[in-house]
């Protein structure tokens, strides 16, 4: 597996369970780092901190649209891929658009619903398409 694949999957996991278990991600983060089982890697690290940086933003903009669908609504796994999705779309500069989406689309199709692919898919894409105009 690639390494900003398993960083992908390491950065969802502590955002996951950020979340899940209602503590400050960050503290986590750090938590998580200096146990180094599984180690976090510095790129899963700027994914989580970059979502953590602009959440309120990707939460909005996931909010407007994720057609038909709440944050609340969206399985937890869901929304925490669309998250690193969004940020290495809207934010990083470290890998190509397409990269991005893909690699989400990927996470979804390992560790999600059989419809999540298709979800993530279509709202990073929805995204993509709006990229120029979003002021971010």
């Amino acid at each position: 597996m690639p390494a900003r694949t398993k960083a992908r999957k390491r950065a969802l996991d502590i955002l996951f369970e950020a979340e899940l278990r209602g503590e400050p991600v960050l503290a986590l983060l750090d938590e998580r780092t200096a146990a180094a089982s599984p180690p976090v890697s510095a790129y899963a690290a700027e994914l989580v901190r970059g979502v953590h940086a602009h959440q309120a933003r990707i939460d909005e903009l996931l909010a407007e649209h994720a057609s038909g669908w709440t944050l609340d609504r969206m399985p937890a796994v869901d929304r925490n891929i669309l998250r690193i999705g969004s940020y290495e779309l809207l934010w990083g500069d470290q890998v190509p658009d397409g990269v991005a989406i893909s690699e989400a689309v990927l996470l979804a199709r390992e560790l999600s619903t059989d419809h999540s692919p298709g979800f993530v898919n279509g709202l990073l894409a929805r995204l993509l398409e709006l990229k120029p105009t979003l002021a971010l």
